[in-house]
């Protein structure tokens, strides 16, 4: 078992940046894959970017370039580092957890999931 926390999250200009963190506890943290999904009003909640439990990166087109993931296995944290957002990457962000031996940006992949936390780009 794994609890999920994120932080981080607020109203922002476009061309601006947050950090959001998710810190977990109750288990092994560095067991776990962990991803960032967002969901915008109306719309699926979909895969943003993750990281392996080895540290290898994955991240979806749309943020390739802008958003950056990393890990504090010592803290038990992961982190979403965005930059010069968009209106359109306004959502609930979530981080998730997966003990899946193989990376996946699958949803239902991730056994564990986090409150999330709001993200609004101002145009």
């Amino acid at each position: 078992q794994v609890q999920l926390a994120e932080s981080g999250g607020g109203l922002v200009k476009a061309g601006g940046s947050l950090r959001l963190s998710c810190a977990a506890s109750g288990s092994t943290f560095s067991s776990y894959a962990m991803g960032w999904f967002r969901q915008a009003p109306g719309k699926e909640r979909d895969f943003v970017l993750g990281i392996s439990r080895h540290g290898n990166t994955y991240y979806t087109d749309s943020v390739k370039g802008r958003f950056t993931i990393s890990r504090d296995n010592a803290k038990n944290t992961v982190y979403l580092q965005m930059n010069s957002l968009k209106p359109e990457d306004t959502a609930v962000y979530y981080c998730a957890a997966s003990s899946s031996s193989l990376f996946s940006r699958r949803l239902v992949e991730y056994s564990y999931w986090g409150q999330g936390t709001q993200v609004t780009v101002s145009s």
